[in-house]
């Protein structure tokens, strides 16, 4: 194997590549990054086998040929020579990188240990790539990391009548966002789509692009330009997550979502040690207050109009300001029955977008 190819170019498509790749495998060749180069066209592939990342790069090929090296290794060392030119020669079990006065020589890792992964062979459906990243960052912070529980770190997608839906729980909270008008999921089962795969979609999507979506029984490919991004789908039955969400709710307050946040980040600073931050509705409005034994307590009036009965409901700070921080729109509903059971944040002009949140039990 060999090609020329320009540094930034090439920086760019190991790091994207690598995002999939673990150190933490039983398979070493999975610790590397495929290069496969056939004529002008190298494409890099990284995987653990529930993640897999391909990048498409048009390059100077001067030879044929394909080659497995250790990802990091290889990123690193791209990444610190000098811009302009670098040429990468692959023979026996050496790679060559060569740049200016530079010169390096890493160790490859046997080719024939790397799996095959096949193209997707499926009809794709197309979704507008800046809707979808901003449903994405509103839902995938919502889904739990832990593994013992592997259906709830995956964002469950649904066909809807005029679109589609993408859910996500923890079990402490839960985020509901609509795509209306959006076909992705027309005609196809839910889905259930690991949320790690889903935030890395995000990051790779800019501006308007589309994204093409490829399904298969086990597996679900999104494409990006140059990049292809296929995950293994979580087996399993997703929470029945509708019967959680109040058909109606007594208690309602509106709010600034922006000055809410301000002072929920504010008073948070005395909530430690886990201590939740109570909210005390009336009709005069809202406080705010945070105590914390041996250490000391918060209040802050915020400017808000409430309806229903006089309550007292305490939430885990982080959740909340998260809930504030992806709701769209300038103004918030926080619907509420008593203390006990889930509240509901609504953004006023958004009735996409739905984040559920369970209160903390307070003396």
């Amino acid at each position: 194997m060999k090609f020329r190819c320009e540094r930034d170019l090439l920086v760019d498509a190991l790091n994207i590549a690598s995002k999939a790749v673990t150190n933490r495998g039983t398979l070493p060749v999975l610790h590397g990054l495929r290069l496969d180069l056939s004529g002008n066209d190298l494409v890099i592939t990284g995987s653990d086998l529930d993640l897999t990342i391909t990048v498409a790069l048009e390059v100077g090929g001067e030879k044929n040929g394909i080659t497995v090296v250790p990802a990091k290794l290889l990123a690193d060392v791209v990444r610190a020579v000098e811009p302009g030119a670098v040429d990468i020669t692959a023979e026996d079990t050496n790679l060559h990188v060569v740049a200016g006065r530079s010169e390096f020589s890493l160790r490859t890792i046997p080719k024939d240990e790397y799996p095959n992964f096949e193209e997707p062979t499926s009809s794709p459906v197309t979704v507008d790539g800046e809707s979808l990243v901003r449903a994405l960052e509103q839902v995938t912070p919502a889904a739990s990391s832990d593994d013992s529980r592997p259906i709830l770190t995956g964002v469950y997608m649904v066909a809807e009548k005029e679109g589609f839906r993408l859910v996500a729980t923890d079990s402490y909270r839960l985020a509901v966002r609509d795509m209306p008008g959006a076909s992705l999921l027309e005609g196809q089962s839910p889905i259930l789509v690991p949320s790690r795969a889903l935030t890395e979609l995000a990051r790779l999507i800019e501006g308007d692009e589309e994204v093409s979506l490829y399904l298969s029984e086990r597996e679900a490919s999104f494409v990006v330009k140059n990049v292809r991004m296929t995950t293994r789908l979580i087996d399993g039955e997703f929470p029945d997550y509708q019967r959680l969400v109040p058909d109606s709710n007594p208690n309602k307050l509106i709010a600034n979502r922006g000055e809410l946040f301000d002072a929920v980040r504010r008073v948070r600073l005395l909530a430690q040690e886990a201590t939740p931050v109570r909210l005390e509705m009336s009709s005069n409005g809202l406080e705010l207050i945070a105590k914390t034994q041996d250490i000391g307590e918060a209040h802050e009036i915020v400017d808000a109009s409430y309806s229903g009965d006089e309550l007292v409901i305490a939430f885990n700070a982080e959740y909340l300001l998260k809930g504030l921080e992806i709701a769209p729109g300038e103004e918030v509903t926080l619907e509420t029955t008593d203390n006990q059971k889930p509240a509901v944040l609504k953004a006023s002009d958004h009735p996409e977008f739905l984040y559920l949140l369970m209160p903390v039990r307070i003396s």
